[in-house]
């Protein structure tokens, strides 16, 4: 592949997803990269806890399932 074949493809590319858009998936793939960096290496556990990701649970599935449970047991 010669470097005339590269720029055409460069400018392809730059053309279908733009430079803002392209600036965004460049510093999302370098953070996604440190992240797996710092997992293989063990960080984990130096990490502040609030940095975690947290699930909420869906709204109302506790009071959904305890109702569902108590018509159960009549």
């Amino acid at each position: 592949m010669s470097i005339t074949h590269l720029l055409i493809l460069l400018v392809v590319v730059v053309l279908i997803f733009g430079t803002k858009k392209l600036r965004n998936i460049g510093g999302d793939l370098g953070g996604a990269v440190r992240d797996f960096k710092k997992g293989l290496d063990g960080d984990e556990d130096k990490r502040d806890p609030s940095e975690r990701l947290r699930a909420d649970p869906p709204a109302g599935a506790n009071q959904t399932q305890s109702q569902h449970d108590a018509a159960e047991s009549k």
